[in-house]
């Protein structure tokens, strides 16, 4: 949108130092912790139907429950982000985990509603904890492949979000919440993991130096306005609003929208979840990979506005149609958040951390507050009117457009 001899330019950070090239043994380490780590997670939507009945909450309650574990998730990682920018931690990742297990111990054993927000509570920490600095060591790892080693790093954790409401249908629902417990060995493994990955970045902080691009260097250097970097951000973050909205009325709420407009069991309703969120880890896959070869933006625009047909047509179709038209959204709509965490990185080298803590932050916190207030409008309507509402969501892809072209040219 600026042109290139905008004498206003603000002065771009150079970007951190990476691998000379892609370190796969750690980004496939990342992206096993990864699902390790969002599988657990991914725990706590899928036992809603449980503790709904067995505590008598309402719909405004599970929405609580989603807002204390993405908010406690979201104020942290921007600010998890910003420190480790300037004192890198390289262990924090095994700690952040370590909260993890504390959360699934205590969510195993709540007695009481409060008692289940304490619990996702540590579990977001620990999520806060775990983003931003995984974000930041597979951009250390990538070799230059920033996008695909940002989708590898997310197809790992979407894989673990899709094999949670499997889990709890094979395993929570037959014999109770108590079972949560067991998933307590995989946030050990996850330790385990993790301290190998500290121990790796720890012996390369050099990597996490910044370094200055030589004369000539292709670097991502946009040249763009401070007022157009703020306006290029804010758009993102509108994406990552209009997304992760329509993302939190299914993820939390389509099994309640199975389970009353087509009377699926709550059996069922998991694997019809697991399906849509099975969906979400291929389209992550495929949307680094696609933004490092023909454009980021282009990736954001097909992935958000690409969705609206079928996102528009959902409320009106029956149950095999919804189980179709739900895979198909999530496989478009999921590609783009690896293309606007990298897009947002590139507009400000330099700040990794910070801009993963940043995005990964707003998605958590918009995910949570979206979950309470669509709770609290099923409850004052119905779960039908609230997947009506949230169909227009990814037509806010069409702002795409505003985003200022800054991929390198040949």
């Amino acid at each position: 949108m600026n042109s290139p001899k905008n004498s206003m330019a603000a002065p771009i950070e150079p970007p951190i130092a990476e691998a000379p090239s892609t370190v796969f043994p750690i980004l496939i380490a990342l992206s096993f912790s990864h699902l390790l780590n969002d599988t657990m997670q991914s725990l706590i939507p899928s036992i809603y139907p449980m503790v709904k009945d067995s505590f008598q909450l309402s719909f405004s309650q599970i929405g609580l429950i989603t807002l204390t574990f993405q908010a406690s998730a979201s104020i942290l990682q921007p600010i998890v982000g910003f420190y480790t920018d300037k004192r890198p931690q390289p262990y924090a990742l095994a700690v952040g985990m370590c909260f993890t297990l504390l959360g699934l111990v205590s969510l195993s054993l709540a007695s009481s509603f409060n008692i289940i927000l304490l619990s996702v509570g540590l579990v977001g920490v620990g999520s806060a904890i775990f983003h931003p600095e995984a974000s930041r060591i597979a951009r250390m790892a990538s070799g230059g492949r920033h996008g695909m080693a940002q989708s590898l790093f997310q197809v790992g954790g979407n894989a673990g979000s899709s094999i949670g409401p499997l889990l709890a249908a094979l395993i929570l629902l037959p014999y109770g919440r108590f079972q949560v417990i067991w998933f307590s060995l995989v946030a050990l493994l996850a330790i385990i993991i993790l301290s190998k990955v500290g121990g790796w970045y720890q012996r390369n902080q050099h990597l996490n130096l910044v370094k200055k691009p030589s004369a000539g260097s292709d670097a991502v250097t946009p040249g763009l306005s401070k007022k157009t970097i703020i306006f290029s951000i804010s758009i993102l973050l509108v994406l990552i609003f209009s997304k992760y909205i329509y993302m939190a009325s299914l993820s939390s709420y389509y099994t309640f929208y199975l389970i009353h407009k087509f009377g699926v069991s709550i059996q069922n309703s998991q694997l019809y979840l697991f399906a849509f969120l099975f969906s979400v880890a291929a389209g992550t896959f495929f949307g680094g990979p696609l933004g490092d070869k023909i454009g980021r933006k282009y990736v954001i625009w097909v992935s958000i506005l690409g969705a609206a047909p079928f996102a528009l047509a959902l409320p009106y179709v029956n149950l095999f149609w919804t189980g179709v038209l739900s895979c198909i959204i999530g496989l478009i709509l999921s590609s783009a958040f690896s293309a606007i965490l990298v897009y947002a990185q590139e507009l400000i080298p330099g700040k990794v951390g910070m801009m993963a803590g940043l995005f990964f932050g707003f998605a958590f916190g918009v995910a949570g507050i979206a979950s309470a207030v669509l709770g609290n409008l099923a409850d004052r309507t119905s779960i039908e009117y609230v997947f009506w509402v949230c169909s227009f969501l990814p037509l806010i892809g069409l702002i795409t457009g505003f985003l200022p072209d800054i991929e390198r040219r040949k």
